[in-house]
């Protein structure tokens, strides 16, 4: 068994103490929260012991899960690598660029394993599309919530655009060309609505638009590729898949047919893969154990933390110079 602490007793970090509880892999020695009284209430609650200091957690672990806020995970995140501890840490990585420069630097020197929460990677909309051949030459995302001051000491493409860029460029097998945002400060004090539009090296275009000021919830993903399209409900946990094809014998899902110009017909079929019900952060979480269990490279890794932080920041300083005109 692999002990592991938990710095952060918020509101996911209480989920996460819930789940690693339920991993066997886990042996979960006890969290650590700057506020006294959350952190005395989650203790009676959760019967885990609380630490005083996060230090004093430290020492008594092998790994650490950091669901703190944004602004602390680098400083949390170095008190556990010059430990020698793995840490998972929650997205988005750091704060910033610099910030994750150095965290891969870290990570790599001390040869431990560190895995992001990019949680959206184990959503089983996304999971059921893991067999489905994609090169897909224009993306559309929308990630839509109701107004929460939680998260809202970072803007909203670090808090929720992330998650969409994380998934594109782990999709989309190639450098970004350009960016163009734009977006605005409405409730709190940074971007609360952005839209942002990627284009990459092999002509793939990814628009994708981000709100945390919506009346109602959305996380959608589409994708058009020559052969098909598919569509991805992060939210209810849905996948359609649109497929051209020109063979007759394969029509088990007819659509409709289609007459071309040449006079060639063509079918499109109809899948919706079976989603397969799994809970995400659980699931990121026991990958996490196995991979420090197993010695493997985590499914997420720093590089990947590094990457969507890099792209948001692009995004950023897009979307504030923008504002500025």
């Amino acid at each position: 068994m692999v002990k592991i602490g938990v710095l952060g007793a918020g509101h996911l970090g209480k989920i996460h103490l819930k789940l690693l509880k339920q991993i066997p892999e886990f042996e979960v020695v006890g969290f650590y929260d700057p506020n006294p009284e959350l952190a005395a209430k989650v203790e009676n609650e959760l019967g885990i012991k609380r630490f005083p200091l996060m230090d004093l957690l430290l020492d008594k672990v092998e790994a650490v899960d950091i669901v703190t806020p944004t602004l602390s995970h680098y400083e949390c995140a170095i008190n556990a690598i010059k430990r020698g501890r793995h840490i998972f840490i929650e997205k988005p990585m750091t704060n910033t660029v610099e910030e994750a420069r150095k965290l891969l630097s870290f990570v790599d020197e001390a040869n431990i394993k560190a895995q992001v929460g990019h949680v959206e990677r184990f959503n089983p909309a996304f999971l059921a599309i893991a067999d489905t051949q994609l090169s897909p030459m224009f993306i559309e995302t929308h990630r839509l919530a109701q107004f929460n001051p939680r998260g809202t000491d970072v803007s909203v493409i670090l808090d929720l655009m992330v998650h969409d860029i994380d998934l594109i460029l782990s999709i989309v097998k190639a450098n970004v060309k350009k960016i163009s945002a734009s977006g605005v400060a409405i409730i709190s004090k940074s971007p609360d609505i952005a839209n942002a539009r990627i284009e990459f090296d092999n002509g793939c275009v990814a628009n994708i638009t981000a709100s945390r000021i919506s009346v109602k919830q959305m996380r959608k993903m589409r994708m058009f590729q020559k052969d098909a399209y598919i569509s991805m409900d992060f939210l209810e946990k849905k996948t359609q898949i649109f497929k051209l094809n020109t063979n007759i014998n394969e029509q088990e899902n007819l659509a409709f047919a289609i007459d071309t110009a040449d006079k060639e017909k063509l079918y499109l079929n109809f899948e919706e893969p079976e989603i397969k019900p799994v809970n995400a952060i659980k699931m990121e979480l026991e990958l996490f154990a196995q991979c420090i269990i197993n010695d493997t490279d985590p499914p997420v890794t720093v590089v990947d933390g590094y990457n969507a932080i890099l792209v948001a920041h692009q995004i950023l300083k897009k979307v504030e110079k923008t504002s500025l005109v």
